[in-house]
């Protein structure tokens, strides 16, 4: 069972995306700050995780950084999920995100995404061969 791990601190939209992701067939593990998300995912190895952007002690982008600086995480497919950024924005993708997602996004798209992205699995983000999808944006 492919396992996601949310990096999201507000509480209700964490508990949404854990029971929307769980009925998908996915184990999910939840951090609510980037510094305890990328503990969780040096541990755990997630096949995807799931950020928001402005989150406390470290925010997505700086997470997505991390993680791809890390050299077990650097592969790790990225979803960004946000409510404030805009179109055409190009941090995230230079951060290594594979998909921006803008709130408030459809459940089926959101798991379309994250479907698409685990059966991808761990790939390169930069250069012109690579495999990650890093579109901008996604939304409903």
């Amino acid at each position: 069972m492919p396992v996601v791990l949310i990096a999201e601190d507000d509480e209700d939209i964490a508990l949404v995306l854990t029971r929307l992701l769980k009925r998908a067939g996915y184990t999910v593990l939840h951090a609510p700050d980037g510094v305890r998300a990328l503990e969780l995912a040096r541990d755990d190895r997630p096949d995807v995780v799931l950020t928001d952007l402005g989150m406390p002690r470290m925010d997505g982008l700086e997470l997505t950084r991390a993680i791809r600086e890390h050299p077990d995480l650097r592969d790790t497919p990225v979803v960004m999920l946000s409510g404030h950024l805009h179109p055409g924005d190009s941090a995230p993708i230079a951060a290594g995100v594979c998909v921006v997602l803008l709130k408030p996004c459809p459940n089926d798209k959101l798991r379309e995404v994250v479907n698409d992205l685990a059966e991808l699995g761990a790939h390169g983000h930069f250069g012109a061969d690579s495999p990650c999808p890093a579109r901008w944006p996604v939304s409903a």
